[in-house]
């Protein structure tokens, strides 16, 4: 049965993804694992490899990026003053979880979490419907309970970021405070032009299509003005047409700038807040001694550990998917979009204006 399914799922990642073949089974053992028992792993994971001052200087960057937004809210010149006043006060609400929920940390609360699980070694398909099961029970539980805005949602050891806008939360769990994100060994230029952007980019999420039909409560509804909302709509337009005009060559087709709008809106206003931060860090604490060997700047350093994090390839199969259904942007068009798009990155390298890379024409909208 297993092997049966297995080669199934083989033939249908191959049509969808263009994988040739499975990782090894322990990897996807792991992988599943995580996914199910997430807090669990996320114990064992930052009891032997998270450092707490990594949880101190990410709370510190997020408080320095929130200022950047919101001086950069201050001075558009698009949003009526009622309105940007609201949307400072979501952006100052935003509620930050950074690294693991403290019960990781307390042994008899992480029984507790699994007390009515029974996991059998060497029985994988029965510990899988036992852990169905037990996720199904625990959903029942909580239906018509008050909403937990506390509790995390999210399991630790994932190399990624969230914004939940039902709680207005930003969440960065220990896995993606890490290189090439974030190291306490590296300069502020590569920790900012890293998981700097990162938090840039889940502050702007509460700010974008579908976020701003939040409030800072988490509750759906219109806190925008029409006057500000069909601006906003003219400047969100501009993004959605310059996303569109890039070619995916794999497949030779171009992207649809209309369904990426919200994380291309988040990659660029992320962009801008964190390279202020960065500038803001630099004034107060004095220019950083530049890496020997390299000739280059720690301006433009930033810029470079942004655009590295988001080098790889794509196969043929993987890119005609994420053409027709990602929210997210290739790895290339997330690089060019928002450096095309920033004066900073234009100065930093000395860009001609005019060229590929500083257009006269450019895409704002935080």
């Amino acid at each position: 049965m297993i092997d049966e399914y297995q080669r199934e799922r083989v033939e249908f990642r191959k049509i969808l993804m263009g994988i040739q073949s499975e990782r090894t089974r322990w990897s996807q053992c792991v992988e599943w694992t995580n996914k199910k028992l997430g807090v669990a792993v996320g114990a064992l994971f930052i009891r032997d490899n998270f450092n707490q001052e990594s949880k101190e200087v990410a709370l510190e960057m997020i408080h320095t990026i929130r200022a950047a937004f919101n001086e950069l809210l201050a001075e558009n010149d698009w949003m009526d003053d009622e309105t940007r006043a609201v949307a400072k006060e979501k952006a100052d609400s935003m509620n930050e979880r950074i690294g693991y929920p403290e019960l990781l940390t307390n042994a008899t609360e992480l029984e507790q979490e699994y007390v009515n699980l029974t996991i059998v070694p060497d029985n994988f398909i029965n510990n899988v419907l036992s852990i169905l099961q037990w996720e199904s029970e625990k959903m029942l539980r909580l239906l018509r309970q008050p909403v937990d805005k506390e509790k995390w949602t999210t399991e630790p050891a994932v190399v990624n970021a969230f914004y939940n806008p039902n709680k207005n939360d930003i969440v960065f769990p220990a896995g993606i405070l890490q290189p090439l994100f974030y190291s306490q060994h590296f300069p502020k230029s590569l920790n900012y032009g890293g998981i700097g952007v990162v938090i840039g980019h889940e502050i702007t999420h509460g700010f974008d299509d579908k976020g701003r039909q939040f409030d800072k409560e988490g509750n759906m509804m219109q806190w925008w003005n029409n006057a500000t909302i069909e601006a906003f709509r003219e400047r969100t337009q501009c993004v959605i047409d310059q996303y569109s005009r890039y070619k995916i060559n794999e497949v030779d087709m171009f992207m649809d700038g209309r369904m990426t709008q919200g994380e291309n809106i988040a990659d660029n206003g992320g962009l801008k807040q964190a390279f202020r931060a960065y500038k803001k860090w630099e004034t107060l604490h004095g220019r950083e001694q530049l890496l020997p060997g390299l000739n280059m700047t720690h301006d433009q350093l930033f810029f470079l550990n942004y655009a590295q994090i988001w080098c790889g390839s794509m196969r043929p199969e993987d890119a005609l998917t994420k053409i027709r259904s990602a929210v997210h942007s290739p790895g290339f068009v997330r690089v060019l979009g928002p450096l095309s798009n920033s004066r900073d990155f234009a100065s930093a390298y000395k860009c001609p204006l005019g060229s590929t890379m500083n257009p006269a024409e450019k895409c704002s909208v935080w």
